[in-house]
């Protein structure tokens, strides 16, 4: 991929990060065979490449327990900003499975496959909210309609689980199926909170100066691992408020952090610089995978990979290496696949596709 796409596919895709009608009927779509990729030499992990979509912006795709399923979210024609679809782990079977209003984000299967979580703000209005003042730089915005909400698989009997004034988005479920961790901005900061499975007993996790979200459980239930940024000086305290009141954020620095799932011993895992974001723990427990630009960002190229660290921080070790953009990263239960976003194959700049591999230990 041409240098010029980069920068055009990480602006674009970067945004997915943040980044009540229900649906009577799901719209249905039908892709062929998932393409075989040839993966890049350096990418020993990886086996049996396939790509499941093809154009598009897709991302953030979850697979469900029983790896037979993947929810992920799109900006696809005929809607203007990100919805949520679901589709069989080899790419067939795709459908729409929010309102196809507002913009979505951030959608995950329940553990027994029986309902979904998502964030929308189609609440606020069925139309696309506008784009984020980038006036003083990159950044997110942080849109106060989102709400985090339920629903059946197909998109049927939804059910709002927040309902505070800001921002609520970011959630994911406990392998045990009985707390949701989110983001949220209703103390005045943007701070990890949780939740049972109902939107009851909603509860702060952090409550350090800075952006705190994009958080996942560990297998066992016992461990939360996040991105977090925290300004440190004066100037960027003041930089982090100002845009914080315009309901934005700036992710070019953010670090991995790990702490007990009832938020006690917090730990920061990366102290690299780098906009290192969407953390998941490994099956076995005792890595993490995550994407970051640390390779990349002295050079100012907006490349970003996959990369794999024990759950202490050490031993790092860069996963994927194709040029472009490569992140969200989320194995199945067993191991032996893993689902990510990539920018590789691109029919157009711009395109960010999901992929799937088999995985080498």
């Amino acid at each position: 991929m041409r240098k010029s796409a980069l920068n055009i596919t990480a602006r674009t895709v970067v945004v997915i990060l943040l980044a009540a009608a229900s649906i009577a009927s799901s719209t249905v779509f039908f892709v062929g065979s998932a393409q075989t990729l040839k993966a890049h030499p350096k990418e020993s992990h990886l086996r049996n490449i396939r790509q499941l979509t093809r154009g598009g912006t897709n991302a953030e795709a979850y697979f469900s327990a029983d790896g037979k399923k993947l929810i992920f979210q799109s900006t696809r024609d005929p809607y203007k900003c990100d919805q949520i679809f679901s589709m069989n782990s080899d790419g067939s079977n795709l459908r729409l499975v929010s309102t196809g209003k507002g913009r979505t984000t951030c959608s995950y299967f329940t553990p027994d496959g029986k309902r979904i979580i998502y964030a929308s703000t189609h609440l606020g209005s069925p139309d696309c909210p506008p784009a984020a003042d980038r006036s003083a730089g990159y950044a997110w915005g942080l849109y106060k309609d989102f709400d985090i909400f339920s629903a059946k698989p197909d998109g049927t009997d939804m059910k709002r689980l927040t309902n505070t004034v800001g921002y609520d988005a970011e959630g994911t479920i406990s392998p045990d199926g009985k707390k949701i961790v989110f983001t949220s901005t209703r103390d005045g900061d943007i701070e990890l909170y949780e939740m049972n499975m109902d939107g009851s007993s909603q509860r702060r996790l952090t409550s350090e100066l800075g952006y705190d979200g994009g958080a996942f459980y560990s297998q066992d239930n016992q461990w939360i691992v996040w991105r977090a940024n925290r300004p440190k000086t004066a100037e960027e305290v003041k930089s982090y408020k100002d845009l914080l009141a315009r309901d934005l954020v700036m992710p070019a620095k953010m670090e991995i952090m790990i702490m007990k799932a009832d938020g006690t011993q917090k730990k920061q895992l990366t102290f690299n610089g780098a906009a290192n974001f969407a953390p998941y723990f490994l099956p076995n427990g005792k890595q993490i995978i995550f994407a970051s630009d640390v390779n990349n960002k002295a050079q100012g190229i907006p490349n970003f990979d996959l990369y794999v660290m024990s759950r202490d921080g050490s031993g790092l070790q860069q996963i994927t290496f194709d040029e472009g953009f490569d992140a969200f990263p989320m194995f199945n239960n067993d191991g032996k696949k893993l689902v990510w976003a990539s920018s590789r194959n691109g029919a157009k700049e711009g395109d960010i596709n999901i992929f799937i591999a088999d995985w080498a230990d």
